[in-house]
């Protein structure tokens, strides 16, 4: 019988990765040489400048990268799956991985309701799907995410840049995902309320081992989550700190021994 692989230990493997990105223009090395490991119920905060690498190198690694991003050399498995693979591995993969990406708030599909957008990636990959089990899924997380139920039944543009911000990672963690990649989870969120991502991200790291791989040039959430740290500058990792959760290369000059 065919299996798809897992590891248990590590949600991923970064092994001297790169990634080049085409456009209109010649080929551009979007990430360049990228090597970590990431431990499950590990967190990794990424950062950098616009333009550093950080949501081409999310983006692959969640199995999402758009059609301009290419694998140019090394590789990496995420919960077991090489990004190299296609098919059904690549269907497991964006099963395993809850993905915010970046700007995801300003970009919910404007025809679903509030409601249908958080359901729509159970919805989308079975039509047997459960109404009244997914109903309350989606009304537990709207309630985690701070927001009214009312809002099941609204649509994107009649809710704040905040709360399609907060329905954006309440879809990315419908599915009760393995790792999440989140790119600037904290965009537009009040300050208020930015404490139900450090939460959500804590309890289930806490309660079933999930590993978070996170986009972000904010200190005070590095610093909360207890994270590791990566920083990119034009595609490079020009500096890191392995926080006690990351495991690094040890052979990788500059990089800390593996623990």
């Amino acid at each position: 019988m065919f299996r798809v692989p897992d590891d248990p230990v590590n949600a991923v493997v970064c092994d001297d990765l790169s990634v080049s990105r085409w456009g209109h223009g010649p080929e551009t090395r979007a990430v360049d040489g990228v090597t970590f490991t990431l431990p499950s119920a590990g967190t990794l905060c990424v950062s950098g400048a616009t333009g550093a690498g950080k949501s081409s190198l999310l983006g692959v690694l969640a199995g999402r990268g758009d059609d301009t991003l290419t694998v140019a050399g090394g590789d990496a498995r995420v919960s077991g799956i090489s990004v190299l693979r296609r098919g059904r591995d690549r269907r497991v993969l964006t099963y395993r991985v809850g993905y915010l990406p970046q700007g995801a708030g300003a970009s919910l599909p404007a025809r679903l309701s509030v409601g249908e957008t958080i359901a729509e990636p159970i919805t989308s990959r079975t039509r047997r799907a459960n109404t009244r089990a997914v109903s309350v899924r989606v009304a537990a997380l709207l309630d985690e995410m701070h927001l009214p139920l009312g809002a099941a039944d609204k649509f994107p543009f009649e809710l704040s840049a905040g709360m399609r911000q907060r329905v954006a990672f309440a879809r990315a963690l419908v599915l009760d995902p393995r790792i999440l990649v989140a790119d600037e989870p904290l965009a537009n969120i009040d300050l208020e309320v930015r404490h139900v991502v450090f939460d959500a991200i804590v309890r289930r790291r806490q309660e079933w081992g999930m590993a978070a791989l996170v986009a972000t040039n904010d200190g005070s959430l590095v610093r909360e989550l207890g994270a590791a740290e990566l920083t990119l500058r034009g595609g490079h990792v020009v500096a890191q700190n392995p926080g006690g959760l990351v495991a690094w290369s040890a052979d990788t000059p500059g990089r800390a021994p593996v623990s």
